[in-house]
């Protein structure tokens, strides 16, 4: 099969080579699923999972990519819940061979079926930006109906979901990025926007959850908005400041069926828009994962025409 495989940590995206691999195989609770379409996290090659096992021992080459959409083509040993030939997409293991590739191994737990009015390419998009937004705003930061949000990054592939999320929960949402995301994070719902260039992010106003997806500083500004009894929710690692009188949680996202399964219903009935920004080939892939310009929203490689 082909599929694009990494070897060397300090050449990153640069040392990405289409290659020829042996199918994988299903172990006990697998399925091998014949990958359409997947995702791409721009951050993953800085990720120790990406080049080591769970035992910290080296696993390279390694294929990439962790979210995806395709066909259920082979069983593994005590499977159960799946069929060969259903739609499913997912989030792969992090510490696994991933999905940049015509098929992946994957446990059947990881998996949720796709409906078949929802394409490859817009399954491929939802798992890791979809599932971030819901475990942060309700697992994590337990938001509830007339809280006020402000998400970072709200006009990105994660931060659209948790606009969009937060706000059909009842929330009040301050989007924040630079200046030219004001309107597209203003179309995905958020109630104001903050231009974190040029405004000052203090005049917000006390919020019961920030959820932040670039740390440093803003994270720590951010952190000095959180009210009594609020949650900071990060993504980027331990927030380096907490709030006075709340949470700071950071966390790692999750394959749930259950959520993925609320994920894709939302998307069906209009109540979720997802946020692709290119769309390329297998063979196009690794150029596309060096733009030259800043693109915003997801990059969804499809593997199969």
């Amino acid at each position: 099969m082909r599929a694009i495989v990494v070897a060397d940590q300090a050449a990153g995206t640069a040392g990405m080579k289409l290659v020829e691999r042996p199918e994988p195989r299903p172990a006990i609770n697998d399925v091998v699923v014949q990958v359409h379409a997947s995702g791409f996290v721009g951050t993953e090659l800085s990720w120790p999972s990406t080049w080591t096992d769970r035992l910290d021992r080296d696993r390279t080459p390694s294929i990439p990519g962790h979210e995806f959409a395709g066909v259920v083509t082979a069983l593994g040993y005590g499977t159960t819940g799946l069929s060969v030939g259903q739609r499913v997409f997912g989030l792969a293991d992090w510490y696994r061979d991933g999905t940049l590739a015509e098929y992946v191994a994957i446990e059947a737990r990881n998996l949720a079926p796709l409906p078949g009015d929802v394409d490859f390419t817009l399954g491929a998009s939802l798992p890791v930006s979809g599932l971030t937004a819901w475990q942060g705003l309700f697992v994590h930061g337990r938001l509830q109906a007339g809280q006020r949000v402000l998400a970072h990054g709200a006009a990105g592939a994660v931060g659209s979901m948790v606009t969009q999320l937060a706000c059909e929960a009842g929330a009040y949402v301050i989007g924040t990025g630079r200046a030219a995301d004001r309107q597209k994070a203003l179309d995905f719902g958020a109630n104001e926007f903050v231009d974190l260039e040029n405004d000052a992010l203090k005049d917000v106003g006390p919020v019961d959850l920030v959820f932040d997806l670039i740390g440093g500083d803003i994270g720590k500004r951010s952190a000095r908005l959180v009210r009594s009894g609020g949650t900071l929710v990060s993504i980027v690692g331990p927030a380096e400041a907490r709030p006075d009188d709340g949470l700071a949680v950071d966390f790692v996202v999750e394959s749930d069926r259950a959520q993925l399964v609320e994920i894709v219903q939302r998307v069906r009935d209009g109540r979720l828009r997802t946020n692709i920004g290119h769309v390329t080939t297998l063979e196009d892939a690794v150029a596309a994962f060096k733009p030259t310009k800043r693109i915003g929203g997801k990059t969804i490689i499809r593997v199969r025409p």
